[in-house]
């Protein structure tokens, strides 16, 4: 079971969290999916997703490639959610550490996955530590990008989505969440 370990309502009214636990397991209309561009999900958190989505997941993401091409940072794929709890799978692409521009190719996945969100008329969305596994981001610095992210979409977009959720798997991570989250909003109401 996931636990939710701090939660903030923004100024526009939006649930912002951070839960630990599996984002297979997330009853949300929608989940991200850390992506590579050609979205073969064979690793970390895609593969975890693919799997327990069953093969719905990566037959849609093939038949998404046929049609409109790779994937890029700031416009994400959408898949049915499969067997799992969410309805949909957002495939954000995430940066590779060392490609070049990380910080607002990450910043561009994150504002992507939202505003798709809200195309597919979600009220609810939960994510990974996007790039923070085998992509190499610096987690800390991730945290602090993505925070940053979803304060910013939501201050210039009218959104539906009422709860972000960031679902981290490992303890590691979710303390580096955690101290970035007090950093930023430790002095704020």
């Amino acid at each position: 079971m996931n636990i939710v370990l701090v939660e903030r309502v923004l100024p526009t009214g939006q649930t912002i969290q951070i839960a630990q636990g599996d984002i297979t397991t997330e009853k949300v209309d929608a989940i991200v999916n850390a992506a590579n561009e050609h979205l073969q999900h064979g690793g970390g958190v895609a593969w975890a997703i693919s799997k327990k989505g069953g093969d719905a997941i990566q037959s849609e993401s093939d038949d998404w490639i046929r049609q409109r091409g790779l994937v890029s940072h700031s416009h994400p794929a959408w898949t049915s959610g499969g067997l799992l709890p969410a309805r949909f799978v957002i495939h954000a692409v995430g940066p590779v550490w060392g490609d070049g521009d990380e910080d607002n190719k990450l910043s561009d996945a994150v504002t992507g996955s939202l505003r798709v969100a809200d195309e597919l008329k979600c009220s609810s969305i939960a994510m990974p530590a996007i790039s923070t596994g085998i992509f190499g981001f610096p987690k800390d610095r991730a945290a602090g990008i993505i925070f940053s992210a979803i304060e910013k979409y939501f201050s210039e977009n009218e959104s539906m989505l009422k709860i972000v959720k960031l679902v981290l798997f490992d303890k590691a991570t979710v303390d580096i969440f955690i101290k970035s989250w007090k950093d930023k909003w430790a002095d704020k109401p």
